[in-house]
Order: C-alpha cells, then structure tokens, then sequence
C-alpha cells in the first residue's frame, strides 16, 4: 500500500535544501511524495520562487498564500494563524499519510498543529537544536507537538530525549541539505563568478543576514554594522536579500541607504545551485544563515557569524561568532581571510540523509496509536 507524503515548505532555503531528499522519498517504492508550498514562495518580493518547486516536477497539492508585504511581529503571528487555517483544509482534503516539516519556521508551527487536530502523524526534520531568538522556542513546540523526530546530530537527539521525547521517536539522519552539495558546486572558481556575476580576478564575501524577530527595532543599525566592517574590508560582496520576518523591511532600507564595495551585486534569489556554488568559491561568508552554520563547513568555507540569531548552533571551527558590531566583524572577517579554507570536516552529517529519511518515511509505524504521546519523564 502506497504511503502519501505531503512536504510544506514555506521559503527557498528550506526547499532547496530538502529536494534532493524529496525526490529520493518520491523514488522509493511504496511512497508518494507532493508538495504544500506557502510562505515566502509566492512572494515576488522573494523571488516567486513557487516556479522552482513547479519545475522540480514534484507535483503540487495546494498553493497557500499569506502576508509577506507587512513583515511585522503582528503579521508573522496572524501568518501563522492564515497558515494553520490552510493547512487544516488541505490534511482534512487529503489526508496523507505522514506531514512532513523542517526547521522553525511559523509556518511549520501551523503545519505540526493542524496535523495533531486532523490526526495526521507529523514528522519533523531538524529538531532538537539550539540557536537562540524566536526560532528556538517555536522549534521545540514543533517538537513537543511531532511523531516523529528526523534529527541531524546525535546532540539533538540526546536534547530531545531530555524534553521527553521518547528514545524510539527520534532517528539521526544527518542534516538533508548536505546531500549532493558538492556535485552542485562543480564549476571552477573563474566560471562560478561569471555566472555569479563578479569580477573574476578578486576575492570576494558572500553576504546573507536575517532580521533578529525580537531586535526587529535593532536591524537597520544591525545591518549598517555589517556594511560599514565590509567597506572597511573593501572586497566586492555578493549579497542575498533577507527573509520577510519583522525588522526586513529595515535591513532593506539600511542597504538601499548604504552602499556596497566596487563590484559588489544583490540579489534577492539566487538558485540553489548558484548559492551553493557561492558558498564554495567565496573568501569569507558573513551573516547570520544557517547555511553558514551547516552548509558552508562542507567546502571549509570561513565564515563570520553575526549577532544573536545563530548564537547557539553547534558548529565547526570554520565559525567564528562575534557580536553585530563593526570592529567585530571587521576584525573577524581580517582574521577569516588570513586563514583561508578550513578542513572539510562537517559535524552536521555525510551527504547521506536522504536514503536514511526515505527508508524511515517507508517503515515508521502509523495508526492511531502513535499519534497519543506523553512526556517519558
């Protein structure tokens, strides 16, 4: 009997990171795998970038659209309400077997309730993680409100054990957007900045920072950190528009005030493959992604870490955390620079987790009885 999975993905990153993933689940015997796709998606401010998922030819159960122009506190707590709301009609039309969710996104928070109510079990990928601000506590609710647990490390697992999960409930997989990194960045440094258009012959940073929900009020100062430690650094910046979390709107206004190195380029999308090939060839990474965290480690790529938001992700030693001011970062980026590449030790995972999620997708026990849960302790 053929298990339908539904994957609701709110935004670029957690998307691109989780299709090789998802295409190896919709190969699997026994599985059918479609796609909910909401949030930043069908955003054209954020590129619109429910033409990818249509074109990755995963077929598409629903389009749920929300408030991505307003990018306040309000707003992202009433999205979550919009998006619950969708979400419940589309498991009540569907009902798939298994929901599946990534991360600490409100919009997987709407995904793992309306699971729990519909009686859906909820699998979610990434959880027991620590990193501080907002996401943290909306990522342990999604936890505490899942079946399943699908984690990247064993330090997650054993976070989770302590909430009280329950140990057969929790499977290390390793983090799904390893898999296939380093065949998608397989272009020579000289052809990548081309396609990436920046000047060939120089060093260059890759740029990708985030509003912190709760220094929303802090962000254009936050931003004007960055920008003056990177003209001080003078090399050409490749810059990556933030997500529509509240403070958004100002880092946006802070760099159209500001001003970049000579040769430096924004972007509000870049494809998967283009990101990826960045974050191999690029000098430094600086920013606040978790993709500098999990990612940038399997190109021993250096990277600067900046303020609050990622402060309590495990990483690598390619990491250096500093504070969003700008000798900081200044000096942080000098030093990064002067070390060059890292060893290419990732403690996020192998590259391997697709077969593992496939195989786990196809064999968790389902029923009624699953979805009763207690804490253990």
């Amino acid at each position: 009997m053929t298990r339908r999975i539904v994957y609701l993905t709110g935004t670029r990153a957690d998307f691109g990171l989780m299709l090789p993933t998802l295409r190896h689940a919709a190969a699997t015997p026994g599985l059918a795998v479609s796609v909910a796709v909401t949030g930043q998606h069908l955003s054209t401010g954020h590129g619109h970038t429910v033409e990818e998922v249509r074109a990755s030819g995963l077929p598409v159960c629903a389009e749920l659209p929300l408030d991505m122009h307003t990018r306040t506190g309000a707003s992202m707590a009433t999205g979550i309400a919009d998006c619950l709301r969708g979400v419940t009609t589309l498991l009540e039309r569907e009902r798939p077997d298994l929901l599946l969710v990534l991360g600490d996104r409100g919009e997987m928070l709407a995904g793992a309730i309306a699971a729990l109510h519909v009686g859906i079990p909820c699998v979610h990928l990434h959880g027991g993680e620590r990193s501080g601000t907002v996401d943290e506590p909306v990522r342990h609710a999604i936890s505490k409100l899942s079946t399943y647990h699908l984690v990247a490390t064993a330090d997650a697992r054993d976070r989770l054990l302590r909430m009280g999960e329950a140990p057969d409930r929790i499977h290390v997989v390793g983090a799904p957007g390893l898999d296939g990194i380093e065949s998608l960045a397989e272009a020579d440094r000289a052809a990548a900045l081309r396609e990436l258009d920046l000047p060939v012959d120089s060093r260059f940073v890759l740029a990708l920072f985030h509003p912190v929900v709760q220094q929303a009020q802090a962000a254009a100062a936050q931003t004007q950190a960055l920008l003056q430690a990177l003209a001080r650094i003078g090399l050409p910046v490749l810059w990556l528009d933030p997500n529509a979390d509240a403070g958004s709107r100002a880092i946006l206004a802070a760099l159209d005030a500001g001003a970049l190195p000579a040769g430096s380029r924004r972007a509000v999308h870049l494809e998967r493959a283009a990101f990826v090939t960045a974050m191999r060839h690029c000098d430094v990474m600086v920013g606040n992604s978790s993709a500098g965290i999990i990612e940038a480690a399997s190109f021993g790529t250096p990277v600067v870490n900046v303020g609050e938001r990622q402060r309590l992700r495990q990483h690598g030693p390619n990491v250096a955390d500093v504070p969003a001011e700008p000798a900081a970062i200044e000096a942080a980026l000098r030093q990064q620079l002067n070390h060059g590449r890292w060893p290419w030790d990732n403690p996020w995972g192998d590259g391997k987790a697709a077969t593992r999620i496939a195989a786990l997708l196809a064999s968790l026990p389902l029923g009624a009885q699953v979805l009763e849960k207690t804490n253990t302790d």
